[in-house]
């Protein structure tokens, strides 16, 4: 049997109630939307986003202790759709003796594909079950229409500084295994640094540095200590937590920055780690217009590809896909106008609100319509030369705004010297 110091450190301080939570006060707090529902013992199925460490799978088992109902928990990557009829079964049966809805909780559900949730429907609409799902990546993307109609999503966030230094001098202080050594805490920055923000990360850091340090006459935590443990102990890359989102910083920067070499490069860091490769090739696809955008549209076709052939094709195969894919993005020329183009007539929109469209380029499908001058004196592009004619299409109080200004390219220099823009 495992003492109570084989139990990772981070599994020993797992919150057991809504008291013992940090972070997330939105949530949980006074009034807060999960907090009503646990006291009013009114749980409705759910899907908490969020980064490694913010405690989705943590709040799952408090929501379930706290309001007395059975739990039962599955992770998308090692269970199917047998397990999940199997686990429905049993909740239907037990609905019957206490009345209450068992919570389901799938960890990492955006790894489900869609016939597998498509199985989690019929019993999230009948009641059978609660789903609460756990994901790192936005289900709008990853979870099927039909089940993320059925769930309220709820955003956590990543714990602040304040909160990971409490989270530290907390379990040195409450932890009965650490409270029985002799640990010195003199510097935290070290540790904060590999967290990223993520609580498990934190423990599992400093449960290094502890281990590695035992029997000692006094265990010593300073940055120096902490660096020369803990860079040689953790893992190289980690797909769930901090190291996740630095290379794929790296990969989306190289793109960006037009080096094809350092792009391969951290493609080939993400494949070896085992990251997702629709994850990749999903990135490939924003960066494409974000980044590349007019300057050459060929590159969103190129990455729309590439996300349908990753689908298809499994690893090994698909890590050529996304290589050609990678260089071939690294190496276009550059160009955020259509990013930011969205943007400023996003905001003119929430500062001008709905103001009304000029009549001329009104549509007239009515009698009356047509009289009210909907319509009247529009210009057809079509019946001008080069299929092109000045003529306003903003709003009168507007009409000179610039939302979209050409960049310096070559495709889009094409467009604005055809436009008569110069």
């Amino acid at each position: 049997m495992n003492t109570f110091q084989d139990i990772p450190l981070a599994e020993r301080m797992r919150p057991k109630s809504l008291s013992e939570f940090i972070n997330q006060e939105h949530l949980v707090g006074e009034n807060a939307p999960i907090r009503t529902m646990i006291e009013n013992d009114s749980i409705a199925s759910m899907i908490f986003w969020g980064p490694p460490g913010t405690g989705k799978t943590t709040l799952a088992e408090i929501i379930s202790k706290e309001t007395s109902r059975e739990y039962y928990s599955l992770s998308a990557i090692n269970s199917g759709v047998k397990e999940i009829r199997e686990i429905i079964e049993s909740a239907k049966k037990q609905n019957l003796f206490s009345g209450k809805s068992p919570i389901l909780f799938i960890d990492e559900i955006h790894r489900f594909t869609k016939s597998q949730q498509d199985s989690l429907l019929q019993a999230v609409e009948k009641g059978w079950v609660i789903l609460i799902g756990a994901t790192t990546e936005n289900p709008s993307f990853e979870v099927v229409s039909a089940l993320l109609s059925r769930c309220q999503v709820y955003v956590l966030k990543e714990l602040s500084k304040e909160h990971l230094e409490k989270l530290l001098k907390d379990t040195l202080l409450k932890d009965t295994f650490l409270r029985s050594q002799s640990i010195i805490l003199q510097e935290s920055e070290a540790l904060l640094q590999f967290s990223g923000g993520d609580a498990r990360k934190l423990l599992n850091a400093l449960e290094i540095v502890v281990k590695n340090s035992f029997g000692h006459a006094e265990i010593i935590i300073s940055n120096k200590n902490v660096l020369s443990i803990v860079q040689n102990k953790m893992a190289l890359y980690d797909k769930n937590g901090e190291m996740h989102y630095d290379i794929i910083s790296a990969f989306i920067k190289s793109i960006r920055g037009s080096d094809p070499q350092a792009a391969v490069y951290w493609l080939a860091r993400m494949i070896e780690g085992g990251e997702d490769v629709k994850f990749i090739a999903r990135r490939m696809l924003i960066l494409a217009s974000e980044d590349i955008g007019l300057a050459n549209p060929t590159a969103l076709v190129m990455a729309n590809t590439t996300f349908q052939a990753v689908n298809v094709i499994g690893y090994p195969e698909s890590r050529i896909i996304l290589s050609e894919c990678a260089i071939y993005l690294a190496t276009s020329p550059k160009s955020n106008t259509a990013y930011l183009a969205i943007d400023r007539a996003l905001e003119e929109v929430k500062k001008s609100g709905n103001l009304a469209v000029p009549l001329h380029v009104r549509n007239a499908p009515t009698k009356l319509m047509k009289e009210l001058n909907y319509g009247k004196d529009y210009k057809y592009a079509h019946n001008f030369e080069g299929n092109f004619v000045e003529q306003q299409y903003l709003p009168n109080e507007i009409k000179d705004k610039i939302f979209y200004d050409f960049g310096k390219n070559v495709k889009e220099e094409s467009v604005k010297n055809f436009l008569k823009k110069d």
